[in-house]
């Protein structure tokens, strides 16, 4: 599927979601609520920002989690990079975003 295909397919679960909008960050297609970030496209997955906890959980729980590692660098325990070859596969992790969004829109300013 090409990155288009897969950023409509984001756009179509997360852009509903209240406050949440999209712009280019660093050259990947981000969402934010507010000015926040909590998901980002790279390569055939997306990464969302949760809490430690629940990332780490879930890469020993799921052979398609991973840690988020945009250019090869890990960003940060928060933070985890869901793989799917076909993004239609996103929907049923919809919980996964909403929690996501729900955490970074409550986290404290650093």
């Amino acid at each position: 599927m090409t990155e288009a295909a897969r950023k409509a397919k984001l756009d179509e679960l997360l852009l509903g979601l209240p406050g949440v909008t999209t712009r280019k960050l660093n050259g990947l297609d981000a969402y934010f609520v507010g000015d926040r970030m909590f998901a980002c496209i790279e390569g055939i997955g997306v990464g969302l920002r949760l809490p430690v906890a629940t990332a780490t959980e879930l890469q020993f729980s799921r052979a398609d989690v991973a840690p988020f590692k945009p250019g090869g660098t890990v960003v940060s325990r928060e933070w985890v990079q869901i793989r799917s070859e076909d993004p239609a596969g996103f929907a049923l992790d919809a919980g996964l975003f909403r929690a996501s969004l729900e955490f970074v829109r409550a986290a404290p300013r650093r």
